[in-house]
């Protein structure tokens, strides 16, 4: 489990294959073989490290949902350890399994913070709401707007999060990890339970809710 409050911005050092290495610091600390580490998002477990990188296995399924074998030598990517017990929850639950590659369509910078626009696959939009919670790239980030469907939306981002992240090299058409908030997941499959539907594809509309006492 994360939190979306990013530690680090390390560089990958090499990726193909079933493997990826990462030039860091900070994250090294403490750091031993087995240890979860989430890179730009997607919670990776630590096969081996030295005094200024580590390594991790990638499995087929991490390849087919996220966006690294679309990265080279020299890119950076946000890196978060695991959240200990006691620790502070910051952002807000991340569980570093991705639901979708996304893409950048814009960024613009507006007084000082900054605007950044985002598409989605249905696999995410379904859970995007305004003022929700959303890990882009593994970094928790606050939806400020988004359109009816979800897939097109736009978060605001202060100067802190834009220097200390990966967000400020993004360009226009750039692949992004995307993960949803957990909570929007549990609360579908609740319904989806009540109403008989299947579990995996719940039809959710503002008439069910009425018709179930949410409105």
């Amino acid at each position: 489990m994360f939190t979306g409050i990013i530690e680090e911005v390390g560089i990958i050092a090499a990726v193909g294959g079933d493997g990826l290495s990462v030039y860091a610091e900070k994250i090294l600390q403490g750091v031993a073989i087995g240890d979860s580490i989430a890179v730009d998002g997607i919670c990776l477990t630590v096969t081996h490290y030295e005094r200024d990188r580590f390594s991790v296995g990638l499995s087929p399924e991490t390849i087919e949902r996220t966006t690294l074998l679309r990265r080279s030598p020299g890119d950076p990517v946000n890196l978060e350890s695991a959240l200990r017990a006691g620790g502070k929850l910051g952002g807000h639950f991340v569980s570093g399994h991705i639901d979708g590659v996304g893409s950048c369509l814009a960024s613009s910078q507006s007084g000082t913070a900054w605007e950044i626009d985002f598409e989605a696959p249905p696999a995410v939009s379904r859970y995007i709401v305004e003022k929700g919670s959303i890990a882009i790239n593994g970094i928790s980030l606050t939806v400020a707007a988004c359109n009816p469907a979800g897939d097109w939306f736009r978060v605001a981002v202060i100067p802190h999060s834009f220097s200390e992240t990966t967000l400020g090299f993004l360009q226009p058409g750039d692949p992004v990890n995307l993960e949803a908030d957990i909570i929007g997941k549990y609360v579908e499959k609740l319904l989806g339970g009540h109403s008989g539907q299947d579990h995996r594809q719940p039809e959710v509309s503002l008439a069910f809710l009425s018709e179930h006492g949410f409105l």
